[in-house]
């Protein structure tokens, strides 16, 4: 293991870096060389992204298949499996070098190829672990055997993020396994336990990890026939919150009405942390501004499945709502089941408390902020503890620049419209690791996924259309980045 590093940009960003520490642009607003990559030259590359697509399919659904469950302690052998299964395919696509890695979690894969002179090295990013697949009874197929109905490919991972790797896959063998720019595959295993042993990964393997370009295919898309490219994120931090108010349980009838239980507090006490409106109502919580997008209320109902009658939550536009302003969720809560109740006063009750934190803001301040309003507002005196969590920093791109310009000139070309730059409402904290571990790097953050995907639900799908022209927009960054 090692200590705390000193990040030092990669070589070839030391040469194609000005006094700025970014890759130099020309002063046409083209992205990097694109200018000089013939139109036959970019149809030919994107007629044999669509020549391999078939195979990676095929690899992909074998990768579906394996239960890569880490969060699952009964399953960890399955996400050995998957490593393996994707150091595999990243071997017999070319990659010179290729390792299976761990400090101390989850297996991740590195895999590289090396720059040629004079060019940057792209860090490619996906995951090859999976939510657990909850109530298989609502599935409409095995969650572990992906299956094709109306253009989708469902099943566990199918989207998030074994289409990620897919992705990678399907570009760097559309270059014949020597595309004209360094590409590092970094396929992690434990993204859905909330990434714990990367910043290990990111300090002992520095060197093999360090890049120009980092692109994270982990994200959404504004539609199946719309790519965006995501510029900020909320972070996250969580904790638990358990009141106590008596001392042993007690007689329903004997005391109720003179004394509190415990589980009427604890809802008395969550009511507290949103106003009449569903607006947050923890003090000293930031807010930035979010895109201005055009989110009207008939797809936030559609695509939420809000319920008739139901309305929604919070003031502000659903940009800002969703992506720029703190929400918090009460995601569990732990007391006596309704199958095993009986007339008692319950004496402790507790519930998990999830926050997202807007960009700008910092979780750990926030979930501080939060602890400090569940103790103050605990009614009628009850004890409350709270147990911070996991905590995870928001992030936010600055979108500019000639590799930005190369990103949209790729989507541009595959999507055959302009990207959306988006804010995203989830979190993914590990961003910001590697935005501290390589600060001369662009970040990149994709993905295959758009509204209709149910990422960590029932019957995840991936939309084999997105596949495709995520696949040929990552192909096409390749080349314009050479």
């Amino acid at each position: 293991m090692t200590g705390p590093v000193t990040p030092r940009a990669p070589e070839s960003a030391r040469r194609h870096a000005g006094k700025s520490g970014t890759l130099r642009s020309s002063p046409a607003r083209k992205p990097p060389r694109a200018r000089r990559a013939s139109l036959e030259g970019m149809s030919d590359l994107v007629e044999r992204v669509r020549e391999v697509l078939p195979s990676v399919r095929r690899d992909l659904e074998d990768l579906v298949r394996i239960e890569s469950v880490w969060a699952d302690p009964g399953r960890r052998d399955e996400v050995h499996r998957s490593a393996r299964a994707v150091a595999d395919l990243l071997s017999q696509a070319g990659f010179a070098h290729v390792d299976i890695v761990s400090e101390g979690g989850a297996p991740a894969v590195i895999a590289k190829h090396p720059a040629p002179p004079g060019a940057p090295t792209v860090l490619l990013y996906a995951h090859h672990d999976v939510q657990p697949e909850g109530d298989v009874t609502e599935w409409a197929s095995p969650p572990f055997e992906p299956a094709e109905r109306d253009g989708r490919l469902y099943g566990r991972g199918s989207a998030d993020d074994k289409a990620g790797i897919a992705t990678h896959l399907a570009a760097f063998r559309a270059h014949g396994g020597r595309p004209p720019v360094g590409v590092t595959v970094f396929v992690e295993g434990e993204e859905e336990s909330g990434s714990p042993s990367l910043g290990r990964l990111l300090a002992a393997h520095r060197d093999a990890l360090a890049a120009d370009v980092i692109v994270i295919a982990d994200s959404d898309n504004w539609s199946t026939e719309v790519p965006a490219l995501t510029v900020s994120l909320r972070g996250l931090a969580d904790c638990v919150v358990e009141v106590a108010t008596l001392d042993h349980g007690l007689h329903s009838g004997l005391w109720g009405g003179a004394v509190p239980d415990a589980l009427t507090v604890l809802v008395r006490l969550l009511a507290t942390l949103h106003d009449d409106d569903g607006n947050v109502a923890v003090a000293g919580l930031h807010e930035s501004t979010a895109a201005a997008v055009d989110y009207p209320a008939e797809r936030v109902r559609a695509e939420s499945g809000l319920l008739d009658g139901v309305r929604e939550i919070g003031t502000g536009s659903a940009p800002q709502r969703l992506w720029a302003k703190p929400a918090i969720t009460v995601i569990g809560i732990d007391t006596t089941s309704i199958a095993a109740s009986s007339n008692t006063l319950v004496p402790r009750a507790r519930a998990k408390v999830s926050m997202r934190v807007a960009p700008g803001g910092d979780a750990a301040a926030h979930l501080d902020a939060l602890r400090t309003h569940l103790e103050r507002h605990a009614p009628w005196g009850a004890r409350v503890t709270v147990t911070p969590g996991d905590i995870g920093q928001p992030f936010a791109i600055d979108a500019s620049g000639p590799v930005y310009d190369a990103a949209r000139a790729a989507f541009r070309q595959a999507w055959g419209t302009e990207p959306i730059d988006m804010g995203m409402g989830g979190s993914i904290p590990f961003i910001a690791e590697f935005a501290a571990a390589f600060p001369q790097a662009k970040i990149l953050v994709t993905g295959v996924e758009d509204p209709a995907t149910q990422a960590h639900s029932v019957n995840e799908s991936l939309h084999l259309g997105v596949l495709e022209r995520a696949a040929v927009a990552e192909a096409l960054l390749l080349a314009y980045l050479g």
